[in-house]
């Protein structure tokens, strides 16, 4: 269940959000409450709330302050803040920091309630994001982004590996399927893509095998065979070095940020 945390030291609006968004979310989310940006923090350094709807004025840290605090986090929440001052200042600051909303109090219930629906979309977005840059393999990208530049014969082998990754592929069975030297072959793979034959191999299989752990629940052993490995045991400590997990315990990583979507 996610979490919304209200920040405010006016127990009138902090209350008065409450009520609201507990009507709006009937029980689909978690709804808490702090009454200072100090207590925040110290729930959140043993919590965690998906989105933070915060006052700007409160005594000791104030609701800016609390934000940039909240940036500096690893997974931080998404933000909204509430004020009753149309401060320009307090708003373009509080964009700066990637706030979702600026409300003025009085607040309108529609638009709180339209602002909340907006920051939990946001926070999908944010998530899907933040799942796909856990698979891809960002040298890989280059190499595939720069792939209309390549010539004939290297298209024809990045083509052919894709198509045979499961099988126990070499850079000769390669080189031989395009009618050419292999000692030639790695030579020109390695001037065109900036990889060597065996890294870009290496990379693809593990890019296959992350997109496999996180799409299926096929096992270990099943992932292993559709990538080209003939034993788990040897597929595992490939993965590992490659990615300096296990694929047990990088599959685990993607399930929890799935969590977060649903």
């Amino acid at each position: 269940m996610k979490t919304i945390l209200i920040v405010d030291d006016e127990p009138r609006t902090r209350e008065g959000v409450r009520k609201v968004l507990e009507s709006w979310s009937a029980g689909r989310y978690r709804i808490t409450t702090s009454t200072s940006a100090v207590e925040a923090l110290k729930w959140l350094d043993e919590n965690e709330a998906n989105l933070v709807i915060t006052d700007i004025r409160m005594p000791e840290i104030n609701g800016l302050e609390l934000v940039e605090k909240l940036r500096e986090r690893p997974h931080s929440p998404v933000i909204i803040v509430i004020s009753g001052h149309p401060q320009f200042d307090y708003a373009h600051k509080a964009l700066q920091f990637g706030v979702i909303e600026y409300l003025l109090k009085p607040l309108d219930k529609t638009k709180l309630v339209e602002a909340v629906e907006l920051a939990f979309r946001r926070e999908e977005e944010m998530n899907r994001v933040e799942r796909m840059e856990r698979i891809v393999d960002t040298k890989l990208l280059e190499t595939t982004e720069q792939e209309t530049q390549y010539g004939t014969q290297v298209k024809e082998a990045i083509q052919y590996l894709d198509e045979h990754l499961g099988e126990s592929i070499t850079m000769k069975d390669t080189a031989d399927y395009l009618h050419m030297n292999a000692s030639y072959f790695s030579v020109l793979f390695k001037e065109q893509s900036g990889l060597t034959f065996s890294d870009y191999l290496t990379r693809r299989r593990m890019q296959r095998a992350k997109e496999l752990l996180m799409n299926t629940r096929l096992s270990i052993n099943e992932i292993a065979e559709k990538v080209g490995y003939q034993t788990a045991k040897y597929f595992v400590k490939v993965f590992r070095s490659h990615e300096g997990v296990s694929p047990g315990q990088y599959r685990k990583g993607v399930s929890h940020a799935e969590e977060t979507i649903q």
